[in-house]
C-alpha cells in the first residue's frame, strides 16, 4: 500500500527551472562563460554546486575572470538570485496543486524532498500557498549526500515514519528519479518535454507527461505494482 507521497520541488511542483537557467547564465556570463538556455538544460536536476563544477571542468574560467570568487561563491550567487525571482515570479507546474490535493483528500501524507536548500523550499511553499497541503518538507543539503543518492528520500520517509517501500516518489529529473528509485520507492517520472523520451526515465514505475494526467487510475496502477511486484 502507498502510505505517503513525496514530491521533488524544482520543475515538478514549481515552474522554477527557467529561473535557475536564467540565473546560471547571468552568473556564468560574469566569468566569461556564455551558455545558451539549451546548454543549461544539460544540468537539470543537479545541485547547484555540482553545476558549477560541471561547467568549470568543461570550460574553466580564469581566476582573473572570477575576480576572487570561489565556486561556492558562484553557486551562492545563483541560488540567491533564484530566491528573489521565485519569491515574486514563480508559478505552480500544471497539475501540481491538484496532485497534492489528491493525496490529502485521501488522508495520505505529502512531503517535499528537494535538492534545494531549506530556505528556497520555504520560499516556494509560501509562494505557491501549499503549506496546508504538506505534512513536511526536507532538503538534501541536510543529508550526507545530495541527489542522485537516496539520502533525502530515505530521510523524508523516516521523518514521515513510513517505510520507503510504502512511499511513492514523484520526480521530473533523471538525478532525482535515481534518488527515489535507490531509496526503494514506487516512482512516477514527469519529465520535461525536451527529454521525455530519454531512456534514463525507464526505471520509473510510471512515466507521465504532466501532473495534470495523474489520476485515480494512475494511483491504482501504482498500488497494483506494489502488491504484485
Amino acid at each position: 500500500m502507498i502510505y505517503a507521497a513525496i514530491f521533488d520541488m524544482d520543475g515538478l511542483l514549481v515552474d522554477s527551472e527557467p529561473h535557475w537557467r536564467a540565473m546560471e547564465r547571468v552568473v556564468f556570463d560574469s566569468v566569461g562563460l556564455y551558455l545558451t538556455d539549451d546548454e543549461c538544460k544539460i544540468t537539470t536536476g543537479m545541485p547547484i554546486p555540482d553545476v558549477v563544477r560541471y561547467w568549470f571542468a568543461r570550460a574553466p574560467w580564469t581566476e582573473q575572470a572570477a575576480a576572487g570568487r570561489s565556486h561556492e561563491d558562484l553557486a551562492e550567487a545563483i541560488t540567491e538570485g533564484v530566491h528573489e525571482r521565485i519569491a515574486t515570479l514563480a508559478e505552480p507546474m500544471p497539475g501540481a496543486i491538484e496532485a497534492l490535493q489528491f493525496f490529502v483528500s485521501r488522508g495520505i501524507p505529502t512531503a517535499i524532498a528537494s535538492a534545494s536548500p531549506m530556505s528556497l523550499i520555504e520560499v516556494v511553499v509560501n509562494r505557491l500557498g501549499i503549506r496546508d497541503l504538506l505534512t513536511l518538507w526536507h532538503s538534501a543539503t541536510l543529508e550526507a549526500h545530495n541527489k542522485p543518492a537516496p539520502d533525502v528520500y530515505l530521510g523524508t520517509a523516516r521523518k514521515l515514519n513510513v517505510l520507503p517501500a510504502n512511499c511513492v516518489g514523484f520526480e521530473d529529473s533523471g538525478n532525482g528519479l535515481k534518488s527515489a528509485y535507490a531509496a526503494g520507492m514506487r516512482t512516477v517520472a514527469v519529465p520535461a518535454a525536451f527529454e521525455y523520451s530519454d531512456p534514463k526515465f525507464t526505471i520509473a514505475d510510471i512515466i507521465i507527461p504532466s501532473l495534470t494526467v495523474f489520476s485515480v487510475d494512475t494511483f491504482d496502477a501504482l498500488q497494483a505494482r506494489e502488491e504484485y511486484s
